[in-house]
């Protein structure tokens, strides 16, 4: 709230807030608005300490940055599972601290310390390898900061599913941990340390020596696929395979013969001809045909909401199409990368999409990529290219901007938008649009005022911290009917002190 006025009003201003603390209604979502609080980075010093005194919720107050010795102190005394849980995953936790919660009984704050200790000292891991719940140890084999003698040790952990882990997250082990895990006797290990699929990038390479067993092995035969030297009798067996993932596998295998690469075309899995129809050396007519085919059974396909009378195989034969659809919208073909300009008007989306994530387009192709009519493109050449797209382009990209997948980013967390743009947009009709108006950080104070009274939940949470929002409308949301909007506007740092600790008097803490 702005003041107008003489030295006096600094008195009048702190009685009005009084008031309105006292007028504040209890909130309907008070436990959210007290984990917005415990994150509000201008909590005084004492409210800190009175929500650590808090013995209810989950405790966010203990991943505070900026907690003092004593406020620690006092976590570690109060036994509180999820006080505990959070200072866990506090990466500025004392060194000391972090031993003794190695050392506690509950395994969910032990495996919250291996996600907080980023920067963890090796005694840490040492006490935590021989863990005996499953999990800890799951999640120090996804961690890049345990020492790798201990990953090693890892690698003969006595259960499959941590081994597994292992195998998964860390790619670039030695040639001897590799081994271990590619021929260790349980299936989901070895299948797990040769795969089509790794957590982390590079993937690993086989050593030579066990191509020939692994391609045996059933469980890891689509895994190794892509580093064997390709002969045409060994493609013509593999194109029998019952597995579709080694079938598809061989499709995109560099040395695949001509007539291997026709048969494939035809293969019953839709999976396996996308993975032909990517290849470079597939005759037009042959991907067009599959392209036309795999569009067309995965519109048909509603995996997910089968009915009565549908049965296994053909239930499966639709998921697989689904798949093989979502892929085909998504693919990525880094020969055509390399070489875009042949593809800027090819009639599959995923060449131009492919084409516009080329670091060597002309200007000229960019804005030809900018007016593609699908979304996809237009992101991915706006992405490359960010200052080659002025803000009308920006916002039309946003706006028609539909992702393939569930995703919190939009272009517009990219593309920068103007003030000028930014304020048009709070009274878009589209609330997605509205949400973006407080990114204006100079967003005027009526504006902000009218979000926070907007229909949508999405757009009052978008605006409930930003600085500009009178403290009447900031309050006014703190018993928002939604909780997330609450817990959003409780963590605002311009919310007056006195109010926080109303609010903690609400809650009798």
């Amino acid at each position: 709230m702005v003041l107008v006025g003489g030295p006096g009003d600094g008195l009048v201003e702190r009685e009005r807030l009084a008031m309105m603390s006292d007028e504040l209604p209890m909130p309907g979502h008070l436990s959210a608005v007290l984990d917005g609080l415990a994150e509000n980075p201008a909590l005084p010093e004492p409210l800190i300490g009175r929500l650590i005194a808090h013995r209810h919720g989950f405790g966010r107050v203990g991943k505070r940055a900026d907690l003092t010795p004593a406020h620690i102190e006092e976590i570690v005394a109060s036994g509180y599972q999820w006080l505990l849980h959070s200072l866990a995953l506090n990466r500025r936790a004392p060194d000391d601290v972090r031993l003794w919660l190695a050392e506690h009984g509950d395994a969910a704050v032990r495996a919250a310390l291996v996600v907080g200790a980023r920067n963890g000292h090796r005694e840490l891991f040492e006490r935590l390898i021989d863990d005996p719940d499953t999990q800890v140890r799951e999640f120090l084999a996804q961690s890049d900061a345990v020492p790798q003698d201990l990953l090693a040790a890892l690698a003969h952990d006595p259960d499959p599913v941590v081994r597994a882990t292992v195998a998964r997250w860390w790619t670039q082990a030695p040639d001897e941990v590799r081994r271990v895990l590619l021929t260790d006797p349980i299936d989901a290990v070895r299948a797990a340390a040769c795969s089509t699929y790794y957590a982390r990038l590079p993937h690993p390479v086989p050593p030579a020596d066990l191509l020939d067993d692994l391609v045996a092995d059933p469980v890891t035969r689509a895994g190794v696929v892509r580093h064997l030297a390709l002969t045409p009798a060994a493609a013509r067996r593999l194109t029998t395979d019952p597995d579709p993932d080694v079938r598809a596998q061989l499709a995109a295998h560099p040395q695949l013969p001509a007539d291997v690469r026709e048969r494939l075309g035809e293969d019953p899995n839709s999976r396996v001809r996308v993975a032909v129809l990517a290849r470079p050396d597939t005759p037009e007519p042959i991907r067009e045909r599959i392209y036309t085919a795999v569009l067309h059974a995965g519109a048909g396909s509603r995996p997910g909401h089968p009915s009565g009378d549908v049965d296994e195989e053909t239930l499966l034969q639709q998921i697989e199409d689904h798949l093989a659809a979502v892929e085909l919208r998504g693919l990525q073909l880094p020969w055509v990368t390399a070489d875009p300009l042949p593809y800027l008007a090819s009639p599959y989306p995923c060449f131009r999409r492919s084409a516009a994530c080329s670091p060597a387009l002309t200007p000229g192709a960019v804005a030809h990529l900018l007016a593609d009519d699908d979304s996809g493109v237009r992101v991915a050449v706006a992405y490359r290219y960010p200052h080659l797209v002025d803000p009308a382009t920006a916002e039309r990209i946003d706006r028609d901007f539909w992702p393939g997948k569930k995703t919190n980013w939009r272009p517009a967390d990219d593309l920068a938008l103007p003030a000028a743009t930014l304020r048009r947009l709070a009274t878009d009709p589209d609330p997605r649009m509205r949400c973006l108006a407080p990114r204006d950080p100079d967003l005027p104070a009526d504006l902000a005022s009218r979000l926070a009274h907007d229909a949508d939940p999405r757009v009052r949470g978008a605006v409930a911290g930003h600085r500009s929002l009178p403290t009447p409308d900031l309050i006014a949301l703190l018993a928002d009917p939604v909780d997330h909007v609450a817990c959003t506007a409780a963590a605002a740092p311009t919310l007056p002190a006195a109010v926080m600790g109303h609010l903690l008097e609400l809650a009798n803490v």
